[in-house]
Formats: C-alpha cells, sequence, structure tokens
C-alpha cells in the first residue's frame, strides 16, 4: 500500500458478510496537462456508485503526503469498522 507515485493507482477493499461490511476505497495519483499533481479517490459500499473527490496540489510532495494520509486512515479499519482492508490488484 506504500508505492505511491505519478501514475499510481490503489483499489481498497473491506468485506465482512457477519458485520454486512462490504466497502472500497480507491486512490489515484496523476498529473494534469498543466503539470499539477491530482490526487482521485473514491469510496462506497461495493456494488454501489460511491461518493469521489479530486483534489490538485502544485508539487507532488505534498500530493503524495495527502494520498498517505488517507491510506493511513484505511490501514485504521480494523480498529475503526471491525474489519481490515486488504488491497486488490487488477
Amino acid at each position: 500500500m506504500d508505492n505511491l507515485t505519478n501514475g499510481s493507482f490503489i483499489w481498497l477493499e473491506a468485506i465482512c458478510a457477519e458485520r454486512n461490511v462490504a466497502r472500497h476505497y480507491a486512490v489515484a495519483m496523476s498529473r494534469d496537462l498543466f503539470g499539477t499533481s491530482i490526487v482521485e479517490f473514491a469510496w462506497g459500499r461495493i456494488g454501489s456508485r460511491g461518493q469521489g473527490r479530486v483534489v490538485s496540489f502544485t508539487s507532488e510532495v505534498e500530493a503524495t503526503r495527502f494520498a498517505r494520509q488517507l491510506l493511513r486512515r484505511r490501514a485504521s479499519a480494523r480498529r475503526r469498522i471491525g474489519v481490515a482492508y486488504r488491497e486488490v490488484s487488477f
């Protein structure tokens, strides 16, 4: 979960039938035509449309720091929701 660079995409899922938890979380880093670093993240219940946000940064360092904060929060899911997120590869 720690390999964040420009052009990265990470998809996480937390699934537990006993707790009725089926969540997804995605984080993508990219750069636009003007050189601005973009962090896109989306979340929601698996199978639903969910929600998402896009945040832009002038510095790639700031964008990476922001994305790592998002992923650190997901790493604490076991304590918060009782189910850990796992990385899914495509």
